[in-house]
């Protein structure tokens, strides 16, 4: 009976991921419900999945993904890919995958995948294109080219060790290479045949915003004693210095210098008053080679934790209407400090940025104490846009946050820590160390996704101890009573395949590699073939976002439905079925 409660949840399951009638959140936490209300799995049981290390790790992966994004790792990682293959698109998804697939044969794919889905969104948003068409190829392409080698998925890891017990021998390094390196070229370039032209063409949000209107800003900077930026020329050195911003005049003492018609060389005491977008202003801002003049007010802009980044908007209905900026109150604001000014058509006759009369429609770049951030809310003289402080990438973070992430991946690989523990420990040290703000955090994570992993963690669960799963497997394998020896490993290899799209690959490694074992010494032959299609049945989990935590992770940032992974799954799963039936016969004998 409780096998046959077991398959409807199964099957409901399915249908309402397929058809999405739910959100996938929502389906999950039903499955739980489910589990608990029919007695299959205790109370504990059932939400033990949210502790799992799977769910974990993924959350984690998220905050590590944004903290990479918000130093600016990841546009620098997009700009160096488009530099090199000039802006063509396809050419930018070859380098991409073959970098992605070179990395997960070696190291954990998680990470990997992660570091990839931001920099896939940077350049299909650059490049226009939808990164919807390259999110799924990396997380396939990462699954095919941790098959060829031992430590390129725990599965292979855990596969090898059941093998040694079992006195069939460990896998080598490279062993699997031989059916896994053949099966990632064939993937390989059906994706980047396949992947562009019958994945969804979605508009990413992040697009969206790209492609709207830059403001750019007037500020003004003092060159303080001592700087880089003496002696450079201000129209051709410092715009290279700092790629966005523009000089638009050089004022020494009481002379206006025009940089790109008069030949002037930076001085210190110098005024620049400069035209750039908010994160360009904030990242000189934050670095030695610039001050803003009477900046006494003691808000430090190296230090962008303590700090936020927004603009008021002058509405309609402002008592700042008709003032200079340095007659208004906000000059005496001791909480923040007037960074630059932006105006629609605003052309600079006032002798200093502090003698603008305001106007509607006036917006001021405001760096403002994070503390002190609710005084200004509610106001009627301004309207007030943080939206703007989430665009700020803080590139002074940039190396450490790197370092972090290099760190964690180099400890995972070389088993240093389990995964788990590397990922939480990077997300702790980007957090103290301010490469990614706690508030960011908690947005970074994407929920959906993690109550999908614990539900279905639940229902992998119940289909063991109730020997649902075990049931499957042997009516399974009882059509193949008769057959070959060679068409019933071929069954093994489609069984796990079809297994591992619902349980995750390590689980149903463990559960039908003992079947296999006893299977091939039945009919008389050889095991180890039988174990080899174990392990590359278990890692082809392409046809559905649950099979593997990187199909999991493209699932939000694509925004893809169940049936999107059908469109190039299907074809892989295909693909390992007949390239393993044909080639581990002939590497492992039967």
């Amino acid at each position: 009976m409780e096998i046959v409660i077991v398959s409807l949840i199964l099957l409901a399951t399915i249908f309402l991921l397929i058809s999405e009638r739910l959100p996938v959140d929502l389906t999950a936490i039903g499955i739980m419900v489910a589990l608990m209300l029919s007695g299959i799995l205790t109370p504990p049981e059932a939400v033990a999945g949210f502790a799992n290390p799977a769910v974990i790790t993924v959350g984690a992966m998220f905050l590590l993904s944004q903290g990479m994004v918000r130093t600016g790792v990841v546009g620098l990682i997009a700009r160096r890919v488009m530099d090199l293959t000039r802006g063509r698109a396809w050419l930018a998804l070859l380098v991409v995958l073959a970098i992605v697939g070179l990395a997960s044969a070696f190291i954990n794919n998680t990470p990997v995948v992660v570091l990839f889905i931001p920099v896939i969104i940077s350049m299909g948003c650059r490049l226009g294109v939808s990164p919807s068409k390259y999110l799924i190829p990396i997380s396939y392409v990462s699954i095919l080219a941790g098959t060829c080698t031992l430590i390129g998925t725990s599965t292979n890891i855990i596969i090898s060790d059941l093998s040694a017990r079992s006195g069939y021998g460990a896998l080598g390094m490279f062993e699997l290479a031989w059916v896994g390196l053949p099966l990632a070229l064939v993937g390989f370039a059906f994706i980047m045949v396949a992947g562009p032209r019958w994945l969804p063409d979605l508009d990413h949000p992040t697009c969206e915003l790209d492609g709207q209107r830059k403001r750019r800003y007037l500020a003004e900077l003092i060159v303080p004693r001592g700087s880089a930026l003496v002696g450079l020329d201000p129209c051709a050195d410092l715009p290279t210095r700092y790629p966005g911003l523009e000089v638009v005049e050089l004022i020494r003492y009481s002379h206006i210098f025009h940089p790109c018609r008069d030949a002037v060389a930076i001085a210190p005491d110098d005024l620049l008053l400069v035209k750039g977008s908010p994160n360009d202003l904030t990242h000189i801002l934050q670095g030695k080679d610039v001050d803003l003049p009477l900046s006494e007010k003691g808000i430090d802009f190296r230090k962008p934790d303590e700090a936020f980044v927004v603009e008021l908007i002058i509405p309609p209905q402002s008592s700042l209407l008709g003032w200079r900026l340095r007659e208004t109150y906000l000059e005496r604001e001791e909480d923040l400090h007037v960074v630059a000014v932006e105006r629609s058509g605003l052309h600079y006759t006032e002798r200093k940025i502090k003698d603008i009369r305001l106007r509607i429609g006036d917006i001021l770049l405001v760096w403002c104490r994070a503390d002190r951030m609710e005084k200004f809310r509610g106001r009627s003289d301004w309207i007030v846009v943080e939206d703007v402080h989430d665009e700020i990438v803080f590139q002074r973070k940039a190396p450490l946050a790197g370092l972090i992430f290099a760190a964690m991946v180099a400890a995972a690989a070389t088993g240093l820590a389990d995964i788990m523990v590397c990922a939480l420990t990077a997300v702790f040290l980007m957090l103290v160390t301010g490469c990614l703000p706690l508030k960011e955090a908690y947005r970074a994570l994407q929920s959906n996704v993690l109550m999908l992993i614990a539900g279905t963690i639940a229902l992998g669960r119940a289909m063991e101890q109730t020997g649902a799963s075990q049931y499957y497997a042997d009516l399974y394998l009882g059509l193949f009573q008769g057959w070959p020896p060679v068409m019933i490993m071929a069954g093994f290899l489609l069984l796990t395949s079809i297994s591992t799209q619902v349980l995750s690959n390590n689980a149903t490694a463990v559960l039908l590699l003992p079947i296999a074992v006893s299977t091939a010494l039945g009919l008389g032959v050889n095991p180890k073939p039988f174990i080899i299609a174990v392990c590359f049945g278990a890692s082809a989990c392409f046809a559905t976002p649950i099979g593997y935590q990187t199909n999991l992770m493209v699932y939000g940032p694509g925004g893809y439905k169940f049936s999107d992974y059908l469109k190039l799954g299907i074809p892989l799963n295909f693909m390992v079925l007949v390239g393993g039936t044909l080639l581990i016969p002939v590497f492992w004998p039967l």
